[in-house]
This record gives C-alpha cells, structure tokens and sequence, in this order.
C-alpha cells in the first residue's frame, strides 16, 4: 500500500508500520493503544484528483481507493456500498426553519445501514491476510453488514449481539448465513465475549472500536458528502453516536481531504446520543472523562454503555469546534414521524437521532438556520419496524363499508 505510511497511536503517538496482525498499539497494549491510519497525501494526489474523480463511473466507496488503507488488486465483493444518496429535503427544511439543510440517507446501503462502509473493508483485509472467518460484536446494524459483506465474499462469520437486538437485524444475520451468538446480557457482556472468542479461535477481528481499518472504510460518507457538493464544505455535519467510530470516521475524513488539499477548511460535527444512554454527551457538556452508563433506550444500535472509541469520538467533535447533544427516546420517536412525513425517508431509531439532536440545536440557537448542515441518517426504519408503528400508530381499521370509512375518515383526509 504505497499510499499508507504506517499506524499511529492516538495515545502515546507511537508509529509502527501497517503490517497483518496490527491492529493496536504494542506499547500500550490491551489498556488503549487505539491506532489510526496515516497516509502520504503526495502519492494520493498522483494516483487521482478531484478532476479525475468526476470522470469516475465507479459509484461506490471504491471511486476513493488512493485513500483507503487496502491493495489496489485485492479481491472485493460485489455489493454496491456507498455513493448514497445526499437530499435537499424542502419539506424538512421548512419544517425545521433551515434554508440549506441536506440529509445522507445511507439507510441506502446493501444492508440499509452506514456500517457495510467498515463492514466491506474488513472481509477484504480479512482475505488479504487469508483468514477464513471474520467476528464482530454488535447492537445489530455492524452486525448484519459484516454478514452481508462476508456472505458476498465467500468467508465466514461469526457474530455476537446482545439479546434484545431487534428481529429484523438477527433476521438478516440469518438469512446471510452467519453464525449468530445471542449473549443474553448487555452489549458490554457481548464484547467483552467476542473479544475472548475472537483471541482463542484467532478469527478477524471487525469490532472498529479495535480495528483502524474500519474507521476508514466508515470515513468514505464524508468524502462523498464534499464531492455531492462539490467540494462546497458544509458548515456543520451532525450524525448520532454510539462507540464513536462512525463519528470519528467523519472527521478523519474530512481532515483526509483538507491535507490533501481538496478541500479548503474544515466542518463543525455535532454527535448526538439519546439520553437513556449517553456517556460522550456527558463527559463532553461536563468536560471530564467518560464514564459507564446504562443502556436505555429504543436507539439500539447506538445503545452503548462503554463505548470503545471514545477519544477518536470526542477529539472529532472537539478538534472541529463542533458539539454534542442529548435527545430523549420521544424526541427520536418525533424525528423519525417528521423526517418520513417530511422527505420520505425512513430512518430507524439509531438513524434518525442525529436529526433529533439538529432540531435540538436549531432551537437553542447553535446551528444557525442559514447554515449549510448535512445530518446524516445511518440506517433504514424497517430494520426496526416494531418501534416505527410506535413513533406512528397502528392503520385505520374499517369494516369493508364505505358507510363506516367516511364516518372513520371524517377531519383526518
């Protein structure tokens, strides 16, 4: 990988060389040592240019290859993972009194979440360090996308989700042909088991929080969003959190382009966390470290406790002079009837978090209402119907009489 210059650790700064089997740090071993992949910007802007780019007919992440730490001639599955869609919704604009609001709907994905980003580079790093089965602990939707990517690849999978992960994700884990460990406790027991698994059986190891490599597959949704605007940097970029490394992923991103000279400032990230369970949102608004906190919340996918990437979370949101804010499962449950009743898109709980949170923010002033601010929504509603009906209700039941339907439709059509 001539574009990789090596691995550094975020904690103590150590570099060593991006090599099979290094994924932390060898100094400061199993307490920290989160690694992240640096590049020479100056071999990137000879493989490709934003000129080049827009000639590309490849529609998927792989349009970025000189900025992903992966062997050009390596194998890839066939899905088609990125290149979603990015809106101008008018609707929820209005809704939300912004006049440059976009949304990312990356519920788009094969698996309808923003996680087959990481999901796909991981099988591929798994085969080119021939390992014939690939793990992963997850709330559902890292879950499901590993399965998905490793289904396509034609390697094996084992995943372990907390028990009360919603159907629809352990049905697609199924349905893929994965290995699926239900840990009947918290997702912190369910890590916690997939890592000792993942030691003695020597599986890859997907789990982002631990693996560099995933970050950079998840930061290709911030190259997109640049390009999709042509290189027209919004002001703000708000997603929701859950271990942090889909925010990081964000960041590093956006850096990516600017020391490569793409793009000519930074955004603002905003990362919003439901306040059944929202330890970087604490530890950010009271400026202090992190601590453990319970797993409350409908936004399963982001119901994290003890999050596993914690500093690249908050550094991205700090480092970018962004923020970060608190929403309550009934203010996620109004997002999701707003964002579908607004745009026509679906977005599960975890998904549309980020969009609570800018309502939020809006209000309180912090995102100013002519800003240009992209909220990224980071899976599909129908992985959670069971919550949806929630949001919305059930359907109107009429006997089959037109008597009866005029009388059940009066002052709602």
């Amino acid at each position: 990988m001539k574009n990789v210059l090596g691995l550094r650790c975020i904690d103590c700064g150590k570099q060593v060389p991006a090599v099979a089997g290094t994924y932390t740090c060898p100094s400061c071993g199993k307490t920290g040592g989160i690694m992240d992949v640096e590049y020479d910007y100056k071999v990137i802007n000879q493989l490709t240019s934003r000129e080049q780019l827009a000639q590309s007919k490849d529609y998927s992440i792989f349009r970025y290859m000189p900025f992903l730490p992966i062997e050009p001639n390596s194998a890839r599955p066939h899905l088609r993972v990125g290149w979603s869609p990015l809106y101008k919704p008018q609707g929820l604009g209005k809704s939300l009194g912004m006049s440059n609001l976009y949304v990312k709907d990356d519920g788009q994905n094969p698996t309808a979440s923003l996680k087959d980003r990481a999901s796909i580079i991981a099988v591929i790093k798994a085969v080119e360090e021939k390992a014939p089965t690939v793990a992963a602990s997850s709330t559902g939707n890292a879950a499901s996308s590993l399965a998905g990517s490793a289904a396509a690849m034609g390697i094996k999978s084992v995943i372990f989700v907390p028990s009360r992960a919603p159907q629809g994700k352990v049905a697609q884990l199924l349905i893929f042909g994965a290995t699926v460990i239900s840990v009947q406790g918290s997702y912190e027991d369910t890590f916690r088991l997939s890592a000792e698994a993942i030691e003695r059986f020597g599986w890859y190891n997907r789990n982002a929080a631990i693996n560099p490599y995933l970050v950079e597959g998840k930061k290709t949704v911030a190259l997109e969003i640049a390009e999709q605007l042509n290189w027209e940097v919004p002001d703000w970029v708000i997603l929701s959190v859950g271990d942090g490394c889909t925010i990081a992923g964000v960041w590093k991103g956006f850096k990516d382009l600017y020391n490569a000279g793409w793009i000519d400032r930074l955004p603002k990230i905003a990362g919003v966390q439901s306040t059944g369970c929202c330890p970087l949102v604490d530890a950010f608004v009271e400026n202090r470290p992190w601590r453990p906190k319970e797993e409350n919340t409908i936004a399963d996918s982001i119901a994290v406790g003890v999050p596993r990437n914690p500093d690249k979370a908050l550094n991205a949101v700090r480092e970018s002079g962004g923020t970060m804010v608190g929403v309550s499962d009934e203010e996620i449950l109004a997002a999701m009837r707003e964002l579908g009743r607004t745009s026509g898109i679906f977005g599960e709980p975890a998904g549309v978090t980020g969009t609570a949170g800018l309502k939020v923010l809006v209000e309180k002033g912090v995102i100013g209402a002519d800003e240009k601010v992209v909220s990224i929504v980071t899976g599909n509603g129908l992985k959670d119907v069971q919550n949806a009906i929630k949001a919305v209700g059930e359907p109107i039941k009429v006997e089959p009489s037109l008597k009866e339907l005029l009388v059940k439709l009066e002052g709602k059509v």
